[in-house]
């Protein structure tokens, strides 16, 4: 009955009350997906939490005996309780629902009104009825609690045993050996995990735990635990009167449901446990549902977590949808697990009697792998399978058995892959000149089935490849004899800072790097320390450098973030009334953005700062980093919608916002199938399930388009962060320069399997180091906008010329469809190499601007009544060079804004920003193979704290590199006049070889 002594809580009238019972895994998700679902914002969510900590990882348990953390198992901060107004009633519990009022009471003395109540009780550990199990040194594996009373008690023990052998008895067992424990397990059936394999997989899974040292002691129940003469746990007494001296015992016998509530308040409940509910998980009161361990469906009690996130989607989705159409079916027990360092994978109905199955087994007693599948009789349908020690294979075993559809390959090829040899991937390496895994494919369609024989050869190429004598080098460029990785792991270890640092220790000393690997080396210092971009300027191309997308009249591109799209009608007016105010051309993106083209540097930091004020910030559209999470409606708009697509990918793109990369990053979250977000045309995408959501990594679109690749399917929210985090930080720290995440895959040995591996089952022991390090990121953030604005200093970096506040056109605008854009290219440009400068006699040293004008290595220009010229310096302003600003390949004004480098005979060289085009800095010489391009050089030197050029008078240099002279116009334009019709055809620039008119190294 409720207790007498009570405090009634009000509710607020205008939303509809959820209490939950419960506050734990379940619980927690299904207060995620009521938030995540409830978009009109009508229900307000009170839970209670009988523990002294709010939700934690109860499959992580095992990791917590190594970690020692638990703010590490904690899945959602206290804060975020807050933030999303649930309260939490901590320490208390529900004892009992009066139905008849709908409110439930606690132990605490309170009553808390409900509209629905969601029971998420959980299950208890179940104790065998053995003499003494309620003794000291008798423990239970449930609770952070329970670990750190195992913890104690075992720095005065030496041996353990474990009562259960199934999934949680393994857990438990390698708990105990993480404890440094002499571990006996105890289970009374005749092998390990009964529920999950057969006799001959519980053995392969016995030999490889026994290996470790564990004991098993099986077929043998216990009947006692044995005590000392302090009433202590001394041994267990078994069934045989054998003794065995243990000091600890751990009961992991099973779980039973926790279900006193529901009797206590009149729902209906099962004689051994668990509380009856419906296909929508209703009890038999209708505002009352239970979602987990504590519900009995259709007859079943499940005790995995993903059934009861199953469960828990169902009733939010019900409740925040008016036809409440969602059912809950007979959920999946397949898993795949790793216990005691054993992969262990079941799928399917992996007991499927003989008279409706066949099976194939593969048995390999010396590498300690067992795989049975199980296939209808006809050979045409995968039914389960129990896989021990290589598990590989299980995502795709696992969603075709869940097709249903009829396989396409004889069911020897899911084990044995394509009959392929050692001797034909030999042959191929050596007489067939295949040099690549996928030449060894094309050549003996191994691995054409279902991949499972690729690790094997892969090996078998690795070390034919090795035996010929074949090295591949992957060196970054001419200044660094290391590749992009090694490079980013060498500057991670040796915490370099600075290119100059990073130069001298481990790259060639006395030289300036290059336009390769002085963005590559950008790029990786962002990733590892996310200084400001423009800490670094000098090694940020010239997108990075001034924040914004350089376009070919020499302007930028402006693109505020709208993370998924989603934007206020007030936001837009304010965009319109900026681009008005600056006369920017405006376009929508594929990103689901608006582009404000045609801003002249100068302006940049005034539009910025307008942009800023209005709650916008960058969008990075110039560098190499995350683009866009690109979003459908989903379920706030859409009939089809299953998730919130919107919130999750505004959620996505706001978290990785920022993060430098090897390349370009771009997202998308569709709300379902239909796919209308393009997810899986993206480097990663999500796209809603009634479980989840299926993550898609490294696809692309682009001149080589690449389709995304399954990584896992039915994700719950929380976990995709969390793979998403190890999937991108893996990315950058592995990846080659200017090497989009499809191509890395492509080039990554074992390919998605491997990715998965590595990302999913944590194979290389890193996925706390990368989760780590991608929370540094987050944490470090900053607008690089808003620190442009509020800097002075970083401010005056983008006058267009030093010594005047002058401002000048570099190429006229035409209107075209009301808005302004630059006039097109001419089809052919003059060729101004030959002038002849010496000509002019009458030349004097003029004063430009103070030396500290100049920012250190790098390039700025100045004014010379209507002539651009460049200025460079290097080594910390010992070297000063001095060119005309104009590139001549395109009459582009740029070059000062371009990469001062060497080569690999030193000679000092600028890039140019348009099109990669490197010249000489002493004399003008184009190094790309341009023989018609060069620039003018000038004398320069240094003078009462000043630069200082030799110029001839500012008439005659006009006249050969004045800006009114080579700005492009309207009427440089090639125009063609049709006859017939009479239709103006405007030319535009002359090819080139490439994608972008310069090196093809550098081809984006």
């Amino acid at each position: 009955m409720p207790p007498n002594d009570v405090m009634i809580l009000p509710v607020q009238e205008s939303k509809s009350t959820v209490v939950v019972v419960g506050l734990g895994m379940v619980g927690l998700y299904f207060i995620e997906k009521l938030l995540q679902f409830d978009a009109r914002n009508q229900f307000k969510i009170e839970t209670f939490c009988e523990e002294s900590r709010v939700a934690y990882n109860r499959v992580g348990l095992t990791q917590y005996f190594s970690h020692r953390s638990e703010e590490r198992l904690i899945m959602q901060p206290s804060s975020w309780y807050e933030e999303n107004d649930v309260t939490v009633h901590m320490n208390d519990k529900v004892t009992f629902i009066d139905r008849s009022n709908k409110c439930v009471h606690s132990s605490n003395g309170l009553i808390v009104p409900y509209d629905y109540c969601i029971i998420a009780t959980g299950s208890y550990a179940w104790l065998p009825p053995l003499p003494n199990v309620d003794k000291p040194g008798v423990f239970v594996y449930r609770t952070i609690d329970d670990l750190n009373d195992m913890i104690e008690y075992s720095k005065n023990a030496k041996r353990a045993a474990v009562i259960g052998g199934g999934l949680l008895g393994l857990e438990a067992a390698k708990a105990l050996y993480d404890l440094d424990l002499e571990v006996t397990i105890c289970e009374r059936n005749p092998l390990l995990m009964s529920r999950q394999l057969d006799k001959k997989g519980g053995k392969i899974l016995l030999r490889e735990i026994e290996k470790l040292g564990i004991k098993s002691s099986l077929s043998l129940p216990p009947k006692e635990i044995v005590l000392d003469d302090d009433g202590k746990t001394k041994g267990i007494l078994f069934n045989n009167g054998q003794i065995s001296d243990f000091e600890m015992v751990v009961v992991a016998a099973g779980i039973r449901p926790r279900d006193e509530i529901a009797n206590a308040s009149g729902i209906s409940t099962h004689p051994k446990g668990g509380i009856f509910v419906d296909d929508q998980l209703q009890t038999n009161d209708p505002n009352i549902f239970a979602v987990g361990e504590v519900a009995l469906h259709a007859g079943v009690v499940y005790g995995l977590v993903a059934p009861g996130y199953e469960m828990a989607e169902v009733v939010a989705a019900n409740l925040t949808s008016n036809n409440r159409k969602r059912k809950f079916m007979t959920s999946d027990q397949s898993c795949k697990l790793k216990l005691l360092g054993v992969h262990v994978a079941s799928f399917g109905d992996y007991f499927a009697g003989d008279d409706v199955a066949m099976s194939l087994v593969y048995k390999d007693p010396f590498g300690s792998v067992y795989k049975k599948y199980l296939f209808s009789k006809d050979g045409k349908h995968l039914l389960g399978g129990i896989m021990v020690g290589d598990t590989n294979d299980y995502a795709k075993l696992h969603a075709l058995y869940k097709s249903k559809k009829p396989l396409t390959m004889d069911p020897g090829e899911l084990i044995l892959g394509v009959k392929s040899g050692q001797a034909p991937v030999k042959v191929a390496v050596r007489t067939q000149n295949c040099r690549s895994i996928g030449e060894v494919k094309s050549c003996t369609k191994a691995g054409t089935g279902c991949g499972g024989c690729m690790p094997l050869v892969t090996e078998i190429f690795q070390a034919e490849m090795k035996s010929l004598g074949h090295k591949v080098t992957q060196n970054m460029c001419p200044h660094f004899e290391y590749t992009r990785v090694e490079v980013f792991q060498l500057v991670k270890i040796k915490k370099l800072k600075t290119f100059k640092e990073i130069l001298e220790t481990i790259g060639k000393k006395g030289t300036h790097g290059c336009e390769i690997c002085r963005p590559a080396i950008g790029s990786i210092l962002a990733s590892l320390w996310n200084d400001p971009i423009l800490e670094h300027s000098n090694l940020q191309d010239t997108n990075d450098r001034f924040l914004a997308n350089m376009q070919r009249d020499g302007t930028y591109s402006v693109v505020p973030r709208v993370p998924a799209g989603e934007i206020t009608p007030q936001k837009l007016v304010i965009m319109g009334q900026i681009a008005e105010k600056y006369g920017l051309y405006t376009k929508i993106t594929g990103g689901q953005r608006i582009d404000l083209f045609g801003a002249a540097k100068h302006d940049l930091p005034d539009i910025w700062e307008e942009l800023v004020n209005a709650g916008f910030e960058s969008g990075h559209a110039y560098g190499k980093a995350l683009r866009t999470v690109k979003s459908c409606v989903g379920s706030t708009w859409c009939r089809y919608g299953i998730g919130d697509s919107v919130g999750f990918a505004i959620r996505v793109e706001e978290r990785y916002r920022g993060i430098r990369s090897p390349h370009k990053l771009k997202g998308g979250v569709s709300g379902c199938i239909r796919e209308c977000a393009e997810a899986q045309g993206k480097d990663f995408g999500l796209i809603a399930t009634d479980k989840g959501y299926n993550i898609y990594v490294c696809g692309n679109g682009g001149s080589k388009p690449k389709h995304a690749v399954l990584l896992v399917k039915d994700v719950p929210e929380e976990l995709c962060i969390k793979y998403l985090d190890r999937f991108l930080m893996y990315y950058i720290h592995t990846a080659d320069k200017l090497t989009r995440t499809a191509r890395w895959l492509e080039k990554m040995e074992g390919g998605i399997d491997y990715l998965r591996k590595v990302i999913i089952d944590d194979h290389l022991g890193i996925c706390k180091d990368l989760e780590e390090d991608m929370g540094r990121l987050i944490n470090t953030y900053q607008d690089e906008w808003a620190g442009v604005v509020n800097d002075p200093v970083k401010r005056a970096q983008f006058r267009q010329f030093v010594n005047t506040p002058e401002t000048q056109p570099a190429i006229e605008k035409i209107t075209e469809r009301g808005q302004r854009r630059p006039a097109d290219w001419p089809k052919e440009f003059p060729d101004i190499s030959e002038i002849p400068t010496e000509q002019y006699k009458q030349k004097s040293w003029v004063k430009i601007a103070p030396i500290d004008s100049f920012p250190e290595d790098s390039g700025q220009v100045i004014k010379y009544s209507d002539t651009q010229i460049a200025i460079f310096n290097t080594d910390e302003r010992k070297n000063w060079y001095a060119t005309q600003n104009m590139c001549p390949h395109k009459r582009a004004f740029v070059l000062a804004q371009g990469f001062i480098g060497d080569d690999e005979s030193g000679t000092l060289r600028v890039s140019c920003p348009m099109h990669k085009k490197n010249f000489a800095l002493e004399t003008g010489e184009c190094l790309s193979g341009d023989v018609g391009l060069k620039l003018m050089t000038f004398d320069i030197k240094l003078e009462d704290n000043h630069v200082w050029l030799y110029l001839p008078p500012p008439q005659e240099l006009d006249r050969l590199l004045g800006t009114s002279k080579w700005m492009i116009t309207k009427n440089h334009a090639a125009k063609k006049k049709s006859k017939e019709t009479g239709v103006q055809i405007v030319g535009s620039a002359v090819g080139c070889g490439s994608s972008g008119c310069g090196d093809k190294k550098l081809d984006w």
